[in-house]
């Protein structure tokens, strides 16, 4: 994986587990969510009128810049009640790492896109690391009852993670025809449009988390877009399935603020899957 690639996904990780945590933490998350991406695109708006001034919009990526607002608008959703019904270090790592499983079969089946043998161990080991999260015994026997026993948290989360491979692979071309910048400013007001509805009948909650929740939702508007978009910048350097793998070292991040900023439980299970997820990353990292 080229080192500007890595160094971009790296920073993406960081910021992705961080603003994830903030939105955890969010009284209503749907309403978290929607309220930081909207400001997110205020922030943007400047950048992406100058790119766009520069650039245009080509034609050819209309259809991936709508796709991606549909996409990002049901990711949200998911996304904010898979932390309403479930424990942030067992929704997270599921949301995210379903993702690096499916990708390259995505990849692959659209354009061809292989992956060297480093690359796929190292994509394995990501996997092996997610079911490690969730397996209570030794062996995967247990695994689907461990599913249905964490609830619609665990639900809500596989929905999210397949959502992350579709836009993955859609945002991968999209960013081919259309500036990043540009490409996730309209993607932040697309969502923001048609979420509106939903977050309107949730008025009171929205209203409750910008005056409870205010400095949060100022730090998470200003990383939830902004980490995202090192990620399609990283798009237009390294294959799909690299990048979508090696930005799970957040995942790493994710058990730890679990367990020392939410005061989560973290078993050495949970320890023992993000070591294996990290070392997966490193395969990504080292692969061509």
């Amino acid at each position: 994986m080229p080192t500007e690639a890595l160094l971009l996904v790296t920073a993406a990780a960081l910021i992705h587990a961080a603003w994830n945590a903030l939105a955890k933490r969010g009284g209503d998350q749907v309403a978290f969510l929607w309220a930081a991406q909207a400001m997110a695109g205020v922030w943007l708006a400047p950048f992406a009128l100058w790119r766009f001034g520069v650039e245009g919009l080509s034609a050819a990526g209309v259809p991936y810049v709508v796709a991606t607002i549909v996409l990002h608008a049901l990711y949200f959703y998911t996304l904010g009640s898979a932390y309403r019904h479930g424990e942030f270090s067992l929704v997270y790592p599921v949301a995210r790492g379903l993702g690096v499983a499916v990708v390259p079969v995505l990849a692959y089946a659209v354009w061809g896109e292989r992956l060297s043998p480093l690359g796929v161990l190292g994509v394995a080991l990501v996997v092996a690391g997610i079911l490690a999260l969730h397996v209570t015994g030794i062996g995967a026997a247990n695994l689907l009852g461990r599913l249905r026993a964490s609830g619609a948290g665990t639900g809500w989360a596989l929905a999210t993670g397949l959502l992350i491979a579709v836009y993955s692979v859609n945002d991968k071309v999209g960013v081919a025809h259309v500036h990043p910048v540009v490409y996730i400013t309209l993607m932040g007001f697309g969502v923001t449009l048609l979420l509106g509805p939903v977050v309107i009948r949730r008025r009171r909650a929205l209203a409750h988390e910008f005056a409870t929740n205010w400095r949060a939702l100022l730090v998470a508007s200003a990383l939830t877009l902004t980490g995202y978009l090192l990620v399609l910048f990283a798009f237009r350097l390294s294959k799909t399935g690299y990048v979508v793998a090696a930005r799970e070292m957040s995942i790493v991040l994710s058990v730890l603020i679990a367990r020392v900023g939410l005061g989560e439980q973290t078993s050495w299970r949970r320890l023992a899957g993000a070591g294996l997820v990290f070392a997966g990353v490193a395969c990504v990292a080292l692969a061509r």
